[in-house]
């Protein structure tokens, strides 16, 4: 089972078409009918039913693309690593959820940057649950998540601890000397959907079941620029929003009778990376 006819299966998956297919691909259509011809007769089963038009991937097809992907991606990454081994020191391919590498790694990794040229890092920002099944699956040495996990041939400990924060924009005057949960739940306020576990649930429990945000976003970073449109209030990692703070472009509002939980983030990595992990991130 070779790349090339792998890749011409998740072409074909995609475009539907054999002849759209073979464009993409720069080959001829009779090359594309073959490899996927072999690659069903190597698997023993079929991998699309034909019309006269358009392919549609069978059941099996399905499970095989998921497995084909993942293979090509692990290859793809393989042949990254093998290549930047002949022209660099280190070569460390980084995962992490947003706000952990706003509030905690951005700078460290630059720092890094300034004292190790010679090191190769790949940085990709994603959900925790995505980041820990690619960490497990070889294609992703270190993550740095809010969930964190049991596995042998992975070391996990907490990294850092986070207080969640009510913040606004400063321009709003409301509530400087502090908001009730009753007043919040009647204010505007905007759902930081990111995966932070039993603070999420925490979050969303501080309001009625059912309630519809007038925007919901996983993404932290980018809810800040609706925050400063309007007179609008979330939660956000103190140590992410530390920087908007700095520069008076949020405040933070005080809690009168309500607390928020402590948010917990994990280093996660291969065994055969910790010395390189320790050394930048530790």
């Amino acid at each position: 089972m070779d790349t090339e006819s792998i890749r011409t299966f998740l072409v074909l998956a995609k475009t539907r078409n054999y002849t759209k297919a073979a464009d993409q691909l720069f080959v001829a259509q009779s090359t594309v009918t073959n490899r996927i011809h072999e690659l069903e007769k190597e698997l023993e089963f079929s991998l699309f039913t034909r019309t006269n038009r358009s392919v549609e991937l069978t059941v099996k097809g399905e499970k095989f693309r998921v497995y084909a992907e993942k293979m090509m991606e692990l290859t793809e990454n393989s042949l990254a690593e093998i290549s930047s081994d002949l022209m660099y020191d280190h070569y460390l391919q980084i995962g992490s959820a947003d706000s952990i590498y706003e509030g905690h790694l951005a700078e460290r990794i630059r720092e890094h940057r300034r004292t190790h040229p010679g090191d190769y890092l790949k940085i990709s920002i994603g959900l925790s649950d995505h980041l820990l099944d690619q960490v497990q699956n070889d294609m992703l040495d270190v993550v740095f998540t809010y969930l964190p996990i049991k596995k042998n041939s992975l070391h996990c400990e907490l990294y850092k601890q986070d207080q969640l924060v009510l913040v606004t924009r400063s321009r709003n005057r409301r509530y400087k000397d502090g908001i009730t949960e009753a007043r919040l739940l009647a204010e505007k306020y905007l759902m930081c959907n990111f995966a932070l576990q039993d603070v999420g649930q925490y979050i969303r429990k501080l309001f009625p079941k059912y309630h519809q945000f007038e925007l919901e976003i996983d993404d932290c970073m980018k809810i800040v620029p609706f925050l400063m449109d309007q007179d609008y209030y979330t939660f956000l990692p103190k140590d992410m929003a530390e920087h908007y703070l700095e520069k008076g472009k949020l405040r933070v509002v005080p809690l009168i009778d309500f607390n928020t939980p402590v948010i917990n983030s994990y280093i996660i990595y291969k065994k055969s990376h910790e010395e390189i992990c320790r050394e930048i991130f530790c």
